[in-house]
């Protein structure tokens, strides 16, 4: 159902080739369709759906699917009033940076469980992106480019050569991202001078 999308080269920015989903709310047939695949490819009784475009294609699965019985809204920072302690923040990598988004436990309650377990299927609007993307990685690695993947991660790289607010265990510190090596480390150079290396989790950007 590809040829139905819209395609918008550098939006939001240079470099990122933007998926418009709007023609699937114009056909009929096609949501329909659709939204038929995605029940099935959605086998949990909970949809997490992410805003905006989950909640487009995850409203209609309610009454569409008979195995479906609870979305779970994922949005951003100030959509989602909350009682205390119910709110929790998730960290996400999108194609032209990262960001933060929010879902209360007491929604997720609402869900059936077997036992302590409640099993959980994400609609997640970006996954034609990522296929997208893939692909193009896979392109370049069968011709060796392997640098060239490199370069474009870094340049893609949110905050890269600017000056941010990082926590480690140590508190809070002002550094500009240097660079990432190839084990995943993050190089980064403080307002001192002084170059830290970090992994993964062992310090985090404070937007």
């Amino acid at each position: 159902m590809k040829e139905v999308l819209k395609y918008y080269k550098d939006f939001p920015k240079e470099g990122i080739v933007f998926v418009d989903i709007i023609p699937f709310l114009q056909n009929k047939s096609v949501f329909r369709e659709l939204t038929h695949r995605v029940a099935e490819a959605c086998t949990t009784a909970t949809i997490i759906a992410p805003e905006a475009r989950g909640f487009l294609f995850a409203a209609p699965l309610l009454t569409n699917a008979e195995h479906i019985e609870n979305i779970v809204p994922v949005r951003k920072s100030g959509k989602l009033p909350f009682a205390e302690g119910d709110l929790h923040e998730v960290l996400i990598q999108k194609e032209y940076g990262f960001d933060k988004l929010y879902y209360r436990e007491s929604d997720i309650a609402h869900s059936p469980a077997t036992g302590d377990v409640i099993e959980v299927s994400i609609l997640d609007d970006v996954l034609a992106t990522i296929l997208d993307l893939f692909e193009h990685y896979y392109t370049e690695l069968r011709f060796g480019n392997r640098d060239a993947i490199a370069a474009e991660y870094k340049a893609q790289l949110f905050g890269i050569d600017m000056k941010n607010c990082f926590i480690d265990k140590n508190g809070h510190f002002d550094a500009v991202i240097q660079d990432v090596e190839s084990d995943g480390h993050l190089i980064l150079l403080r307002n001192d001078g002084c170059t830290g290396r970090y992994a993964f989790k062992e310090v985090e950007m404070v937007l």
